[in-house]
């Protein structure tokens, strides 16, 4: 796969329980079709408990969260104290903002698409006053349109693999137009 774009890998995290944030590890694994072994989002169905109790059968297109690490960095300057993993995400990345359909090849082995954004929630309000606000953007190209959500991009495992940090993510963007990511 040549890469259209190269990102890094700046932490890993998960949680075997339905936790707003993850625990920071020195790698994960990530089983195709599935998502992240040992997470509570692990599943080829939903896992996300709103999502299940609207309806339990459709397909997880949430497996692996991704967080930029720009984000983090930009919440922390404002004064914030917040670290990876925080906002439960599984991988926290370097360098990389992407549309929808792109292909993560991350690390050797690993292949995850992109299917969407994390809708923000309120658990958020716990990393402190403000930061809420701060997942929000006005959108480029609809300033007096609705906002744009920023704590993440949610992706499926096509191959899976073992993740770590200071892995290389290289990125394909899809053929054909870039499609903006919709909330998933």
């Amino acid at each position: 796969m040549d890469p259209d774009l190269i990102g890094a890998v700046a932490a890993v995290h998960r949680s075997d329980e339905h936790t707003f944030s993850k625990a920071t590890y020195e790698s994960i694994e990530l089983v195709a079709g599935l998502g992240v072994n040992g997470d509570a989002h692990q599943g080829a169905k939903v896992k996300h408990r709103s999502r299940v109790a609207a309806n339990p059968d459709q397909p997880n297109l949430r497996q692996v969260h991704l967080v930029m690490s720009e984000l983090l960095d930009e919440v922390a300057d404002a004064g914030h104290n917040i670290v990876a993993g925080q906002l439960g995400e599984n991988i926290t990345t370097t360098g990389i903002g992407l549309p929808v359909g792109s292909m993560l090849r991350i690390g050797d082995t690993t292949l995850v698409a992109l299917t969407g954004l994390r809708n923000p929630c309120p658990q958020i309000k716990s990393v402190g006053d403000g930061v809420m606000k701060m997942m929000f953007i006005d959108d480029p190209d609809n300033p007096d349109g609705p906002k744009i959500g920023r704590t993440g991009v949610m992706g499926v495992v096509i191959t899976g693999g073992t993740v770590a940090a200071g892995d290389a993510i290289k990125i394909r963007f899809p053929a054909g137009p870039l499609t903006r990511m919709e909330k998933v």
